[in-house]
């Protein structure tokens, strides 16, 4: 079942079972997705291309809810975490400090690095490598950290 098969049957489920919040958050990803089917013309969108899409949309959830809380609006940032928790179901599951430690250890190792001059060459490979797996402020800060 492809991603996008996966949020139209939730998408269904939601609305029998009258949860407004997870529905909307799901609405929000079909539409994203359905967008970029439009503007690519594909009537079928990768499940690769679905994962990079609910990621921008978890991050900007995030963002907001940052937002919200630096301006005292706790109800609102609890709504956009709330719909975070229910886009992150579509998300592969991400990598533990440990698994990201090990991983960037690997990539310096493979690429040869030895100093911050060479982060630019790590941070490219590790960004290819850790896709979907990683956040990317979070590999770009265990790169950093290791090679300093």
């Amino acid at each position: 079942m492809s991603l996008l098969e996966q949020i139209n049957a939730d998408m269904k489920s939601a609305m029998k079972a009258k949860e407004k919040d997870k529905l909307q958050a799901i609405r929000s990803a079909k539409t994203a997705l359905t967008l970029e089917m439009t503007k690519t013309g594909a009537s079928e969108i990768e499940d690769a291309a679905a994962v990079k899409i609910i990621q921008k949309l978890v991050k900007q959830r995030k963002d907001a809810a940052d937002t919200y809380k630096g301006g005292g609006r706790e109800d609102l940032a609890e709504k956009e975490l709330l719909e975070m928790s229910f886009l992150e179901v579509y998300l592969p599951a991400q990598m533990s400090d440990e698994e990201l430690t090990a991983a960037v250890q690997k990539i310096i190792a493979d690429t040869g690095a030895s100093s911050m001059k060479e982060m630019g060459k790590v941070m490219g490979m590790a960004t290819k490598q850790l896709a979907g797996k990683a956040d990317g402020k979070a590999v770009a800060d265990k790169v950093k950290a290791l090679l300093s």
